[in-house]
């Protein structure tokens, strides 16, 4: 029996990347661009149901993809309708507004946002309701602009509500430092955050200066594209999802990979790497040994986020691989990787990196892994747009945009706070160690003082 995931995307980025998403799913498995299979792998269909819905037809059984497209104003799900996977998608999961969100995050949650979200949510129900064993959502969002951050916020509310024992995943991607496409990104993120501490079960954290080094530096491109940054984010999101797509010795779907990642339940914010990137001129060049592979993948070069995990510890990680590889090879592997790094994980957690195995590896390579690791570095990304919300909101700079949309002011130093907690949360966890005595201060006995 499958275990269905409902694909979310929202706003121009979301849109964006879950193109390239499906394009890369629908090559894996075997499936050509209007949903026929032309495939001759046996293992290419039998789990097709996680992503599609098969519909018979005249031409055989076409495989509708399970997903819902949403946008506050046209653009980019016209341009999907119009390429050339417009006949893919089901027409009525294109949901989109008119007047666009302004990169206003009040916008997308409170105003024009609002209006959009009960069809979204109907939309929702009858693809979920089609479902036998719905695992749960993956939303693809970005959080520097308004609908992918105050509607994307808003769904991930509603679907709480709805379904509140399915997973939430989210891949959002951040402001990054050097590459800022507006200057109220500081405001949309950190409200999107609040958001998504308390409503999301995993985020997997990604910014565009990370890709365009990888695509830079390693990929050997000097002038990537959108397209070609979002190309790692698919391989990333096929990589999280291989192991309910595919047969494999060690399982590990979303709730498995959510239980042993997330230690404490606000912690869920996970640094995704990927291995290999390679310039494709130098292919022949490549090791592709399990060794090779999992060094990769905790390397700082490998990573999708912009931090460093030299500056933080590891609390949890989730290796997947791809390929004809032996378990014991990788579990050896993972563990050789532990004992010689044993300092950058934390050691109050035992095995704390988990292993996922999966036979089928990605088109046009023998092997792959990807990696998503909890590590406390990832509070320089909050800490970093922390201070520049701090310095703008400090002034009340551009407020009156959110303020004019219903939204109140408190709402800013909420947010604030719960960031501040957050980063304070991930160091406190940085510095724990195994030997502090925890005292439950309410069953400490008074020692009777002797009287002279």
């Amino acid at each position: 029996m499958p275990r269905e995931i409902v694909n979310v995307q929202v706003g121009q980025a979301g849109n964006q990347v879950g193109a390239s998403f499906w394009e890369m799913v629908l090559a894996e498995h075997g499936l050509n661009e209007e949903g026929f299979y032309t495939g001759n792998d046996p293992l290419q269909l039998p789990k097709v149901d996680v992503f599609f819905t098969e519909v018979q037809q005249q031409g055989g059984s076409k495989y509708v993809p399970r997903s819902v497209q949403v946008d506050l104003e046209g653009g980019v799900c016209n341009h999907i309708r119009s390429g050339k996977l417009g006949k893919l998608f089901r027409p009525d999961s294109f949901i989109t507004g008119d007047t666009g969100a302004g990169n206003n995050w009040a916008k997308g949650y409170y105003t024009e946002g609002a209006e959009l979200v009960d069809g979204i949510m109907d939309v929702v129900r009858v693809q979920a309701e089609g479902c036998d064993a719905m695992q749960g959502f993956q939303m693809i969002h970005s959080l520097g602009g308004g609908t992918g951050s105050g509607l994307g916020s808003l769904l991930l509310s509603k679907f709480r509500e709805e379904y509140p024992d399915r997973m939430l995943s989210t891949f959002s991607i951040l402001p990054s430092p050097k590459v800022s496409e507006t200057v109220v990104e500081p405001y949309n993120a950190l409200l999107s955050i609040h958001q998504l501490v308390e409503n999301s079960d995993m985020t997997m954290c990604i910014d565009n200066e990370a890709l365009y080094d990888i695509t830079v530096r390693t990929l050997g491109n000097k002038a990537p594209e959108f397209a070609d940054l979002n190309v790692l984010v698919s391989q990333v999101m096929c990589g999280v999802s291989t192991s309910l797509r595919f047969p494999g010795q060690l399982n590990g779907d979303l709730r498995k990979l959510a239980l042993n990642l997330v230690p404490f339940p606000r912690l869920h914010f996970l640094m995704p790497s990927y291995a290999p990137f390679f310039d494709p001129r130098s292919k022949a060049f490549v090791r592709m040994t399990v060794p090779d592979l999992t060094s990769a993948l905790f390397d700082r070069k490998n990573l999708l986020v912009a931090c460093d995990p030299r500056f933080g510890r590891y609390l949890t990680a989730a290796t997947i691989f791809r390929g004809k590889i032996s378990s014991q090879e990788a579990e050896n592997s993972v563990m050789d990787l532990q004992r010689r790094n044993s300092a950058q994980f934390v050691e109050w957690i035992p095995d704390n990196v988990s292993v996922s195995l999966i036979s089928v590896p990605p088109v046009g390579t023998t092997a792959a892994a990807t990696c998503l690791s909890n590590s406390t570095a990832v509070q320089e990304l909050f800490q970093r747009t922390l201070s520049q919300f701090v310095a703008m909101y400090k002034r009340q700079a551009f407020l009156h945009w959110y303020t004019g949309e219903g939204m109140d002011a408190m709402e800013f130093s909420e947010a604030e706070s719960n960031a501040h907690d957050l980063v304070s949360e991930y160091q406190q966890y940085q510095e724990a160690s195994v030997e502090e005595e925890y005292v439950d201060e309410e069953y400490e006995e008074e020692l009777p003082v002797e009287e002279e």
